[in-house]
């Protein structure tokens, strides 16, 4: 009888672990693409990688670019972009590891080679002028943009961007715990709900299919080895002599209760770009165009029609 018992016992444990084996496998693209593309959605291959690219809006009107920050989509400007595309051509895309652009075969995730991606890309799908934006990860790719191509620039929109030195990350990046590589590895489920939940002052804003979408996009095949190596590749040096090169009129947004990157990092932002302007929302966390899309949108449309 005990032998039974304990054979039961080790068959349940055996069970339950190919359960969780199974619930955090990665997913196949084509399979997330079939739940998350859209009619909008294309994808462009650029030196031989595809990048998932959304355009909305009519296709005469002012081009703003927008871009996702680490370990999210292009589905974070989702709210935001609704509320300007009818007077914007709206055009965004997955970064690399990211979302359904998937991982690049050279492992190239450092920030100088992201923006050299992102331009090849923009070459190609933008247009001669426009504005660009970006949260977090995506506000360091597009104000290093900026900086770098002021010809094509003629307005620049920050949301919480990446710049000075941050959580132990410097001219050298930081090492990484092995619990976070496992999070990225696995994209558990409640992790994942643990950490958007960490972005944003109310959490509540934040809806199951958000969560759903989420992890499914950082369980794509390869998005979790390719979000550890952006990391052991991520270095954020003195940005002010960069920052001073950037000549296009800028809006910096700032959730003042950022648990990423301290609104501290605001000011120092709007001292160091030569024409900037800096709002700090009340009540706001990391994602503030997620959080507040309605009121963002309002912000960046009085900005870009000035």
């Amino acid at each position: 009888m005990l032998l039974r018992i304990l054979g039961g016992v080790i068959l349940l444990a055996v069970l339950v672990i190919a359960f969780i084996a199974w619930t955090l496998r990665p997913l196949d693209a084509g399979a997330v693409q079939s739940e998350w593309m859209t009619e909008a959605d294309r994808f462009v291959t650029i030196e031989g990688e595809d990048w998932r690219v959304r355009e909305t809006g009519p296709a005469d009107a002012p081009a703003l670019i927008l871009i996702h920050g680490y370990s999210h989509s292009l589905e974070a400007w989702d709210g935001m972009s609704a509320e300007l595309e009818d007077d914007f051509r709206v055009i965004r895309f997955d970064l690399p590891g990211h979302g359904l652009t998937g991982p690049r075969e050279d492992g190239a995730y450092s920030v100088p080679d992201t923006v050299k991606q992102v331009s090849a890309l923009l070459d190609e799908i933008a247009p001669e002028r426009f504005a660009i934006g970006g949260n977090s990860l995506g506000g360091l790719i597009a104000w290093r943009y900026a900086a770098d191509h002021p010809d094509r620039v003629d307005h620049l929109v920050l949301m919480d961007p990446g710049g000075y030195p941050n959580l132990g990350v410097g001219d050298e990046p930081a090492p990484i715990p092995d619990a976070m590589k496992a999070y990225l590895r696995l994209a558990p489920e409640a992790g994942v709900a643990m950490a958007t939940s960490g972005l944003y002052a109310d959490p509540t804003r934040i809806t199951p299919e958000q969560l759903e979408r989420i992890r499914a996009m950082m369980r794509v095949e390869g998005n979790g080895q390719a979000l550890i190596e952006r990391i052991e590749q991520f270095t954020l040096p003195d940005p002010n002599p960069d920052l001073a090169r950037i000549q296009a009129p800028t809006l910096i947004i700032w959730g003042d209760r950022d648990s990423m990157i301290p609104a501290a990092h605001g000011p120092r932002f709007d001292a160091a770009i030569p024409d900037s302007r800096l709002v700090l929302m009340q009540n706001t966390g990391h994602m503030p165009m997620a959080e507040w899309p309605v009121e963002t949108a309002e912000l960046v449309d009085d900005f870009l029609d000035d």
